[in-house]
């Protein structure tokens, strides 16, 4: 069945059963390979995107269920200014380990700091508890994301 989708700002048309999971649309159907597959049960966060700008594990979000809500992945989180502080941070602080997981923790944190934009500790932890990371670069993330924010409150004043 015929789903039209929009991601990344371009309107797709993909051909698929309803209940294919967003994540291999994304990624076999229209080759957006950024997206990861962790664990196909939404309880590492790897395959998070954005569902008009909120966090959605995509492995578990049946196409049928977009409808009409634009759909971000990591290929294109970083045209948006917040998306870019998040990047930018990330590089700064050498987030980065294997990198697998980092997609995933970047659309997180680009969701929370769109929602928050002045997160305690415990507010990151809190709402980063859904992406894992094999490697254990949480306290890097909590920093980048608190340098990401700080840096967003500069530019405002």
């Amino acid at each position: 069945m015929p789903y039209a989708i929009l991601v990344n700002g371009v309107k797709q048309t993909v051909e698929v059963d309803g209940a294919t999971p967003l994540l291999w649309v994304l990624r076999d159907v229209l080759a957006l390979k950024g997206t990861k597959f962790g664990c196909g049960a939404a309880q590492c966060g790897a395959c998070t995107v954005h569902l008009d700008g909120h966090a959605a594990k995509s492995c578990v979000t049946p196409i049928a269920a977009v409808g009409t809500r634009a759909v971000t992945t990591i290929e294109a989180i970083g045209d948006t200014a917040l998306g870019k502080k998040v990047q930018d941070a990330w590089l700064e602080i050498d987030v980065a380990q294997c990198g697998y997981c980092q997609p995933g923790q970047i659309m997180a944190a680009a969701a929370l700091l769109a929602s928050n934009p002045h997160p305690t500790d415990a507010d990151i932890d809190a709402r980063m508890s859904g992406n894992l990371c094999r490697c254990a670069t949480y306290n890097r993330i909590r920093t980048a994301i608190n340098l990401a924010a700080n840096t967003a409150t500069k530019e405002e004043g």
